[in-house]
């Protein structure tokens, strides 16, 4: 079993984010991993650090939502598991 873990600075462009991602799933299941896990808020902003404002939960998605589908439709097509934080 193989296991990638992805550590990528996140920008302020969720969706520069989001394919800046798939890239690394892409890349990450050519090479034979079975599982891929992304760090905490690889997506959005990182919002400890880079403040957004007093509303922090406008980065919130609902599950299902953009992300997660994205992320479901790579598992499937590679046969991988993919852990978003």
């Amino acid at each position: 079993m193989k296991i990638a873990l992805i550590q990528q600075a996140a920008s302020q462009d969720i969706k520069s984010n989001t394919d800046k991602a798939v890239r690394s799933v892409k890349e990450a299941a050519g090479n034979g991993a079975n599982i891929i896990c992304f760090a905490e808020l690889a997506f959005t902003p990182f919002y400890p650090q880079k403040p957004v404002g007093e509303n922090k939960l406008k980065l919130a998605e609902t599950i299902p939502g953009p992300t997660t589908e994205v992320f479901s439709k790579l598992a499937k097509e590679f046969g991988v598991v993919i852990i978003l934080n």
